[in-house]
């Protein structure tokens, strides 16, 4: 079965797929959070959409850079879910769920350990229920890294990828060419202004590679990931982060059914990201389109109220059975 996306003659530019849906999100179901005690004396915050009953199927959803429940790709897969009565919860990577986390680390592209204690204490919970989960953008990367890490030994029986940056170095150039280059000034202004609290904070200053004179400085990806991601979570350097933490080397070992989406016209990324077949594990489904932009994939509707083909797709996905 082949499933195709075209977006409608308004949506064809990437950039509005890109943006158009953050001006346009939907309401957001009410959530329970539930705080997670990490190993490291850090935390994360889980949103739930419900509880599961009766050993339902968890959805997992890990959002992406700076991203949260509130973003816009997390609120319609939410509203979908409450829709057909399925359970899912929010994984918000470390400071991303409103609450700064305690630690001078944070979150990165690679870090598959927070999502792996997250996992184990889902399945300690809820023994009868299987895990699936979708991960968009950077949520997809770790994604991606963690099935091909675990591979068989993987807690997520099947997965979705979404506009995931598998080749980090290759995405760091491009958000510094063109109009690109907006998109990569909104991010590093978030990231900069939680740089900035951590310096402030008489607890952390010691312990952060940057002073506040040189936090302005951090203007691209590449040089916030080598003065800051980097040092803060054992990389040598962004060349050894960006190596280390893409996604693209795990593809092969990922062993349960997962689905990769991209769009060749992402403002995010360069044909770099897009896997050779010999790196595909025989489980992964690659799905290229032509259009639809970073996380966008608007196929109908009106501008003041588009619909989308991710949802769908999603959700067909992760509810097939693997017997």
């Amino acid at each position: 079965m082949t499933h195709s996306f075209s977006p409608p003659w308004w949506a064809r530019s990437p950039h509005v797929q890109t943006i158009l849906p953050v001006f346009t999100k939907v309401d957001r179901p009410a959530l329970s959070r539930e705080r997670l005690e990490l190993s490291d004396g850090d935390f994360i915050d889980l949103d739930w959409l419900s509880f599961p009953e009766d050993g339902q199927t968890i959805l997992v959803v890990i959002h992406g850079l700076e991203g949260s429940a509130e973003s816009h790709y997390v609120r319609r897969l939410l509203q979908d879910c409450r829709a057909r009565g399925l359970c899912a919860v929010v994984h918000h990577h470390r400071s991303c769920s409103g609450e700064p986390n305690r630690l001078a680390r944070s979150y990165h592209s690679g870090d598959t350990r927070d999502l792996h204690e997250n996992l184990t204490h889902l399945k300690a919970r809820f023994p009868n229920s299987r895990i699936r989960a979708v991960g968009y953008s950077l949520g997809g990367n770790v994604l991606t890294k963690y099935l091909g890490e675990h591979s068989d030994s993987s807690l997520i029986e099947r997965a979705v990828v979404v506009s995931a940056p598998l080749k980090l170095a290759a995405c760091a150039k491009k958000l510094e060419k063109g109009f690109s280059k907006v998109y990569q000034s909104y991010l590093i202004k978030q990231l900069q202004q939680k740089l900035t609290k951590k310096v402030q904070d008489k607890r952390l200053s010691e312990s952060m590679p940057v002073s506040m004179s040189q936090i302005e400085e951090l203007n691209t990806f590449y040089s916030f990931d080598h003065r800051v991601t980097a040092p803060l979570h054992g990389f040598e350097g962004v060349d050894d982060y960006y190596h280390r933490a893409s996604g693209m080397n795990f593809l092969q070992h990922i062993c349960q059914p997962t689905l990769v989406i991209h769009a060749e016209d992402d403002p995010f990324m360069t044909r770099e990201v897009i896997p050779p077949a010999k790196k595909l594990s025989p489980d992964v489904v690659y799905e290229l389109h032509s259009r639809g932009g970073h996380v966008g994939f608007i196929d109908g509707g009106t501008p003041f109220k588009p619909k989308y083909y991710l949802e769908k797709r999603i959700l067909t996905f992760l509810s097939q059975s693997d017997t």
